[in-house]
């Protein structure tokens, strides 16, 4: 027979138990939407031409020695293309696991598995200072907010991206690319752009600092 003392601590203990199993069942899938949200593309996965991806690879001048690094690599193409050209290294980089079976898939499929590799991580915690060409196509404030990791790069390093320059989240541009040009692609008979910079990156309204041609002689 159970007295009141008894009945009051089971209710006590039920309710303990109810409120640990609420708190369980918020707090894991906030904790999983989280990670999810981590792991969440910034962009859509559109290809670029093959023909694009030729002409990206020649306005960059990529060479045998270089070291080719694609943010955002989709399936892989840009930095296959690469090595199976010029025989150059590379790595591509995606969060989308299917972007990144994609991407090996290629690498497997152009025979360059010795010189290409594919990593699933977050472009924006890449170390690009090993890399002498970077390959982009991604939006313009995503191009904008990688400016940190690009300054880090050697002088001379390239940077060539596909559509679009680098600006801040209202849209203005934060840099002056080098060159810009046009290119009709044969394979979706579609007008693309391309725009390449170099290390050091000029900046929009970064001053200059001009040298007296006579002064620099005296020192």
């Amino acid at each position: 027979m159970f007295h009141r003392r008894d009945l009051f601590w089971l209710l006590l203990l039920a309710i303990t138990v109810g409120l640990i199993a609420a708190v369980g069942f918020y707090v894991a899938p906030l904790a999983f939407s989280a990670e999810a949200a981590e792991e969440t593309p910034d962009v859509v996965f559109v290809p670029t031409a093959h023909d694009v991806v030729a002409k990206m690879l020649e306005v960059a001048g990529v060479k045998k020695d270089d070291v080719v690094f694609d943010l955002g690599c989709g399936d892989g193409r840009i930095v296959a293309t690469a090595a199976k050209k010029f025989g150059c290294k590379g790595t591509g980089f995606d969060i989308n696991p299917v972007r990144i079976k994609e991407s090996l898939a290629t690498v497997e499929k152009f025979n360059v598995g010795h010189l290409v590799s594919i990593e699933k991580k977050n472009i924006f915690k890449v170390d690009l200072s090993q890399a002498s060409v970077i390959t982009l196509y991604l939006l313009p404030e995503l191009n904008g907010r990688l400016i940190p990791q690009l300054d880090k790069m050697k002088p001379g390093s390239r940077i060539v991206s596909h559509e679009y320059r680098m600006t801040d989240a209202s849209g203005s541009q934060l840099t002056t690319p080098d060159k810009e040009i046009e290119i009709i692609s044969r394979e979706d008979n579609t007008k693309h752009k391309i725009y390449l910079w170099t290390i050091p990156l000029k900046k929009v309204g970064e001053k200059v600092e001009k040298v007296d041609p006579e002064e620099k002689k005296k020192g």
